[in-house]
């Protein structure tokens, strides 16, 4: 994400958390890929998916507490981030039998 990104307002809340997850909006991601049906979340993985519902939670406290669209995007994009990073480190967790 980029500090152009996060002085954007963005007209859906979809779109902050796609921006914060991915990078891109849904819109952005359907010009790059044309050939592709569906949407960005269609071809995210089950962590994003994961990541995701968490930022949708988190996002709307952060809408309740009156934080405004851009100090979110932020700080969603570092949540995405740090979860991602948990998410994605299965070698330091150990599995149930």
């Amino acid at each position: 994400m980029t500090p152009a990104q996060s002085s954007i307002i963005y007209a859906e809340e979809a779109d902050v958390l796609n921006v914060a997850m991915f990078g891109m909006t849904a819109k952005q991601w359907r010009e790059i890929n044309p050939e592709l049906k569906g949407n960005i979340r269609d071809y995210a993985t089950i962590n994003e998916l994961i990541c995701l519902s968490n930022m949708e939670n988190i996002n709307a406290v952060l809408i309740n507490d009156g934080m405004p669209q851009g100090e979110r995007l932020v700080k969603l994009n570092k949540i995405a981030i740090q979860q991602m990073l948990v998410l994605e480190n299965n070698e330091g967790r150990k599995l149930l039998k």
